[in-house]
């Protein structure tokens, strides 16, 4: 898509940038830097989110960008004529909520699971959805702030694990542009103070349940731990050298949260969550790295936790080695 065609299509029309829920750094940084970029060609649009913002790092953008970001709940004047552009995300995705507002637009790096007509569709997988922003400066030659810079600078950086997972050249391509037009003192900021006590204390219950199966593995976090947490986890699991794909899941007072990351030749995190939850939740992502949940209501109907949920893990990962899914 030619991102002029968005300027054409927001044009007269207020106009929001929803980001996943509970957003993460890429996500957040991708909101950003799209706001910036129609802000250049004249078109205002507001940052909204829903969920809690959970981790520090990304609270800690608010203030090193001076990022605006709302709340669904604080927005009391959106109506079904506003226009909606989801970024890092896709509608009827179960980590994106469907507010009041018309969907016109989506801007997203996974693939697509639940199939959605938009006005203006931009689905490209990369590492980071930072990258196909940068993107839209790049090839409309429109001059970037040095703050909007270095914020998709560190959402490429961190979605991507600092160019070890889900890279592409593309990634690695705006990232150069971006750079060299960043405020790097604000890059580098963001890389001090970004552990909080409870990330601590996860990290040691992860240390206490993890246990390896053929590589796979697995960590049951016996607290309610907020998406953040979980995916951090993810990746410390995936860094043991006996690990190439790591399955942390945490049972929530609102129902089970999974994080899947994989480094195996042929094992796609996002088809893999997608299967093992199809009957009591919903799961999605991309190559190396998703997401899925299971909301309280239907863990009854599962045929226990630990034990069956990590075998039907196992079947699908041997499914998948044998071309079956």
């Amino acid at each position: 898509m030619d991102p002029m065609e968005l300027i054409e299509l927001l044009e007269g029309h207020k106009s929001y940038i929803q980001t996943h829920n509970c957003p993460d750094p890429d996500a957040v940084a991708s909101a950003f830097g799209l706001q910036y970029f129609l802000k250049q060609h004249g078109v205002d649009a507001k940052i909204c989110y829903d969920g809690t913002v959970e981790a520090l790092s990304t609270k800690k953008m608010f203030e090193v960008f001076g990022i605006e970001i709302l709340q669904a709940d604080t927005i009391q004047d959106m109506t079904e004529e506003d226009y909606i552009v989801a970024v890092d995300s896709q509608k009827y995705n179960a980590n994106m909520t469907d507010l009041i507002g018309d969907e016109v637009g989506c801007i997203d790096h996974h693939p697509t699971f639940i199939s959605c007509i938009y006005k203006y569709k931009d689905i490209r997988l990369a590492g980071a959805c930072s990258t196909l922003i940068a993107d839209y400066f790049y090839r409309t030659h429109t001059q970037i702030s040095p703050a909007a810079a270095a914020a998709l600078a560190y959402g490429i950086k961190i979605d991507t694990n600092d160019f070890i997972r889900g890279v592409t050249d593309l990634d690695i391509d705006m990232f150069a542009y971006v750079y060299k037009q960043a405020d790097v003192d604000k890059i580098e900021t963001m890389y001090n103070n970004v552990m909080q006590l409870s990330d601590l204390k996860a990290y040691g219950a992860a240390i206490d349940n993890i246990h390896i199966n053929e590589g796979v593995g697995f960590a049951c976090l016996p607290m309610d731990c907020p998406d953040a947490q979980i995916a951090i986890i993810s990746d410390f699991i995936l860094s043991l050298d006996v690990v190439d794909i790591s399955i942390i899941y945490a049972v929530r007072r609102d129902g089970i949260k999974f994080s899947v990351r994989s480094e195996r030749k042929g094992i796609n995190a996002g088809k893999l969550i997608a299967a093992v939850l199809k009957e009591y939740g919903s799961g999605g992502g991309h190559y190396a790295m998703a997401g899925g949940f299971i909301p309280r209501e239907n863990i009854d109907k599962m045929p226990g936790l630990q034990g069956p949920v990590e075998n039907e893990f196992m079947k699908q990962i041997n499914r998948m080695k044998r071309g079956s899914i």
